[in-house]
């Protein structure tokens, strides 16, 4: 039979880490164990991750749906939690995490093997001027050919003369620029923004306007000099149908996939799917997860095939996160199967 429990761990940043939504410190996760009683060497963990503000399953009744699911875990399917995408994700993982022989091993490949990585991109936090230069400067210094900086929290001309500094040290074929806006642009001045940005060789933006007004989106994508991305405009849609009509109507260069919070692997894939049909192009993120989570994201990723940058490198960001096989190098993530996971989890 099998059954389950969870245990709460609420991460916490090494520094703050300053977005558009405001400045994050502390994150909440629930880890969710699974064991057959009749099989014990079958157990499963996946994670239950929230970003508050942003996750569309976060309020109040989060943990006891966390604790119904649970007690009845033998007959409850991770599609039948639309409404609560980060427990759809926790069960779907664990269950994974179960499926196979080796423990935290959820999609053998080269990857968990440690015979190959994934490039990644290094994430530039939002700050005063001379921190966000410190952060560029050491992924830089990394190895990192790729950076995503989050804007809108400062003054629009101090980001762009970061952005400028930049490309007068490195050319676009040297180092790509990534920019997420979190919808921080109004509709009116987002052409004039995303004009300026092309000039400075930026590769794409993420969520240049507030997610909701698909129309308005779309006719910014349509006339864009700059790749736009869709993040949060997947959040909380969950029925094919939804997904191919907001697709189909937006048009973007790029969807920007966080199985956190689109609700899992399937849920994910779907999306793949259907924007490779319209002929977006798309890489996968974390949701600021713990390494239990980025580990499964990560590992699911890799099968992919994407060669493009991931949004995979935010485990070093929390100084109470769970020990465990991933590591950071030279701008890539690998899985070094000579490390050993945490087993005080």
């Amino acid at each position: 039979m099998l059954t389950a429990r969870y245990k709460k761990h609420t991460l916490q940043f090494r520094r703050p880490a300053g977005t558009s939504r405001g400045t994050l410190r502390s994150k909440e996760s629930w880890f969710i164990f699974l064991e057959d009683t009749e099989h014990t060497e079958k157990k499963g963990v996946g994670e239950c991750s929230l970003l508050r503000g942003l996750s569309p399953d976060e309020g109040n009744g989060y943990e006891e749906k966390l604790a119904e699911v649970c007690k009845n875990i033998h007959k409850i399917a991770p599609g039948k939690l639309t409404r609560w995408p980060s427990i759809r994700f926790g069960v779907e993982m664990a269950l994974q995490d179960m499926a196979v022989e080796h423990e935290r091993i959820l999609f053998p490949s080269p990857f968990t093997r440690g015979e190959r990585s994934m490039k990644i991109n290094g994430l530039i936090w939002m700050g005063d001027k001379r921190y966000m230069r410190q952060q560029i400067d050491n992924k830089l210094e990394q190895g990192f050919d790729c950076l995503k900086m989050k804007i809108g929290a400062i003054d629009w001309q101090s980001e762009l003369s970061l952005l400028q500094s930049l490309r007068n040290s490195y050319g676009s074929k040297t180092l790509e620029l990534r920019v997420d806006a979190n919808g921080a642009f109004s509709p009116q001045e987002a052409p004039a923004k995303l004009e300026a940005l092309k000039k400075l060789h930026v590769h794409s933006i993420e969520q240049p306007i507030k997610q909701g007004t698909p129309e308005t989106m779309a006719l910014l994508c349509r006339n864009t000099p700059v790749a736009i991305a869709l993040d949060e405009e997947l959040i909380g849609i969950d029925a094919c149908e939804e997904k191919e009509n907001l697709i189909n109507t937006i048009k973007p260069q790029y969807i920007i996939l966080k199985p956190g919070l689109v609700g899992g692997f399937e849920s994910s894939r779907e999306w793949i799917d259907i924007a490779e049909r319209q002929g977006a192009g798309w890489w996968v993120t974390s949701a600021l997860e713990s390494n239990i989570g980025l580990n499964a994201i990560a590992q699911w990723t890799y099968t992919l095939g994407n060669n493009m940058p991931q949004g995979l490198g935010t485990g070093q960001l929390y100084s109470n996160n769970i020990s465990s096989p991933l590591e950071i190098s030279q701008g890539h993530i690998w899985y070094r199967p000579q490390k050993k996971w945490d087993k005080n989890l």
